[in-house]
């Protein structure tokens, strides 16, 4: 059975990719992520740069479609994961989702010790709306859909997979979601407490939702 997964990367920039934008969308995702999107200025993401404001004009129209580049850049990385994922994983689906719950967890140690991208994002951006929050919402319900696939072809052979819809056995749906709560509070966590002290009982409470 094949355990490939929707990774299709986010939409690239059209045309020749510019040295300039690239290095402009690296330094901005590094001072959004770490110090807050409304906290830093443009003048001081130009700076360190080291692109000019025309430069900057001639890719984006302002700050507000440099959050999007940024979090289209978060967006692809996740989806580089799974795709690193399934391809170690091969034909078993059940190693996919093992494999899935540890890059999870790499990846909130050692590259998001200051909360999900996702969530600041939002919470700096309370418009439902807005062109930000539409990007927020299209990666989390992509990383939940993905999980579900996973989780789908995992229990494909159980029994207790076909008696969900009767209110028992496993519930992909419900452990999808569950997963997604258990990504979302291990990145908190990981900011407030270290994720030395989440790690443990992120694997082992994702590992027990996702039935292995």
């Amino acid at each position: 059975m094949s355990t490939a997964l929707d990774v299709d990367p986010a939409p690239a920039p059209a045309g020749r990719v510019s040295v300039a934008r690239e290095r402009l969308v690296a330094v901005a995702s590094e001072l959004f992520y770490r110090e807050g999107i409304h906290r830093v200025g443009m003048d001081r993401v130009l700076a360190e740069a080291n692109v000019t404001r025309a430069t900057m004009y001639r890719h984006f129209t302002g700050k507000e479609a440099l959050v999007a580049a940024y979090l289209e850049r978060e967006d692809a990385g996740v989806r580089g994961l799974f795709a690193a994922v399934a391809i170690t994983a091969g034909d078993d689906p059940r190693r996919l989702v093992e494999l899935l719950i540890e890059a999870i967890a790499d990846d909130v140690a050692e590259r998001h010790d200051r909360g999900c991208p996702f969530i600041n994002a939002a919470a700096e951006f309370p418009d439902a709306a807005s062109p930000i929050r539409a990007i927020v919402t299209r990666h989390r319900a992509w990383f939940r859909a993905t999980v579900r696939a996973a989780l789908v072809a995992a229990h494909a052979g159980d029994e207790g997979a076909k008696q969900a819809a009767d209110g028992e056995g496993f519930d992909a749906d419900e452990a999808a979601a569950t997963l997604v709560l258990l990504r979302d509070a291990a990145l908190v966590g990981a900011y407030l407490d270290g994720f030395e002290l989440v790690r443990p009982a992120f694997v082992s409470r994702a590992r027990a939702a996702a039935g292995l």
